[in-house]
């Protein structure tokens, strides 16, 4: 009698979890699915829109490409080209950083890791007032890195992207074997060779997550980029679509959500086609033996 009462109660609990877990699924793909219908419907009001439009057409998508009050063009080129160079100087920063810290022995290697370690539980958003004053001074000596620039854009997010990518990637290189390090070192190797051509082989897995992470981190940012930059020609495909709805009195919605899908593709292939690197990567980077 007992049993049976545990088996009932254990199958009670399991069917409330399906039922919450279903429940935040619905929750969270139904404005996915609301906005894609919306991208459809000849209708300019989200209000008017249905998850399952009565006529579906792609007139919203050549007026988003025509339309003369939009550069998405210009938006998506300005978002590919900040998000890619970000990206190659992030990698390039991490992978040495975290090397640096996991293989040599120097003066405040301790302060270093415990000011990464407080980096990571600061809220950045804490930290905007601050950006903006700190971008403005900067681009009175240094123009091409102030506000209103690309240049200042990827400053911000490669110094953001640095502090949780180093542990990361520190973390599985001290899973991999010194006696590797001292082998290349007798044979007369140098320390960036050891880098290069041992211990970056390796950590490819970790890379491809870090530059994958980065990459989907500021592409989809709008914060800062709209903190930082102003005109149609400069901004982020994020900013500029937000822009669009706060320009006129009668959006056209049917414009906006069929933008919002077209700069969600890239965002969306890349994290399916490399949602095994991602995953793999997290895993790695948490484990240490």
């Amino acid at each position: 009698m007992e049993l049976n009462r545990h088996i009932v109660n254990k199958q009670i609990v399991t069917t409330l979890k399906y039922i919450v877990a279903l429940a935040l699924m619905i929750f969270a793909v139904i404005p996915f699915f609301w906005i894609v219908a919306t991208s459809f419907n000849p209708a300019r009001s989200l209000l008017g829109a249905n998850l399952i439009p009565s006529a579906l057409t792609v007139n919203n998508y050549f007026d988003l490409l025509s339309n003369t009050n939009l550069f998405f063009g210009k938006w998506m080129l300005n978002s590919f080209k900040v998000s890619a160079i970000s990206v190659i100087i992030i990698v390039m920063l991490t992978c040495t950083s975290a090397y640096a810290l996991s293989r040599f022995r120097f003066a405040g290697k301790r302060g270093v890791m415990m000011g990464i370690m407080i980096l990571n539980i600061f809220p950045g958003i804490l930290a905007m007032i601050a950006i903006f004053v700190m971008m403005q001074q900067i681009g009175n000596y240094f123009p091409m890195i102030g506000l209103n620039t690309h240049g200042g854009l990827i400053c911000v997010y490669v110094a953001g992207a640095m502090s949780i990518n180093v542990l990361m990637v520190k973390s599985y290189i001290d899973t991999i074997s010194c006696e590797l390090d001292e082998s290349a070192l007798i044979e007369g190797a140098t320390y960036w060779q050891i880098f290069w051509k041992i211990i970056f082989p390796v950590i490819k897995p970790m890379v491809i997550t870090v530059a994958i992470l980065a990459f989907m981190s500021t592409y989809g940012d709008f914060v800062i980029a709209n903190l930082l930059l102003k005109g149609n020609d400069r901004v982020t495909v994020m900013v500029g679509i937000y822009q669009f709805t706060q320009q006129r009195f009668d959006t056209n919605w049917g414009i906006v959500t069929a933008g919002t899908v077209m700069a969600a593709i890239p965002v969306v292939v890349l994290f399916f086609a490399s949602q095994k690197y991602i995953i793999g990567g997290v895993m790695m980077g948490a484990i240490k033996e």
